[in-house]
């Protein structure tokens, strides 16, 4: 499906509280799935993934353009920092290699 993909991780003891907030509140307007370990967010242009790792929270985002990737990147992390403004977190997003 898609040719583009970045990810952040985030140094976090509660990955699976922004997992939940993450996908609860995009659960109102578009197609989700999670649990406590991962999150799927379907937007209409591309796929969010959220993972808990050992020390904290990995997130994804997939798309077949660079303009769309670039708008996943920028949505999924405004509404991050914006659950996360206790813990001032923010994301970093790194290029995938293109499958």
């Amino acid at each position: 499906m898609s040719s583009f993909s970045s990810s952040a991780f985030v140094a976090t003891d509660t990955p699976a509280r922004y997992i939940s907030r993450l996908c609860k509140h995009f659960a109102h307007k578009i197609a989700v799935s999670f649990d406590e370990q991962q999150g799927h967010i379907e937007f209409g242009a591309g796929l969010a993934t959220l993972k808990a790792e050992d020390q904290g929270l990995r997130l994804q985002v997939e798309s077949a353009s660079s303009e769309d990737l670039q708008r996943l990147q920028d949505v999924v992390a405004s509404h991050f920092e914006r659950f996360a403004w206790q813990e001032a977190l923010t994301l970093d997003w790194q290029p995938n290699a293109i499958r």
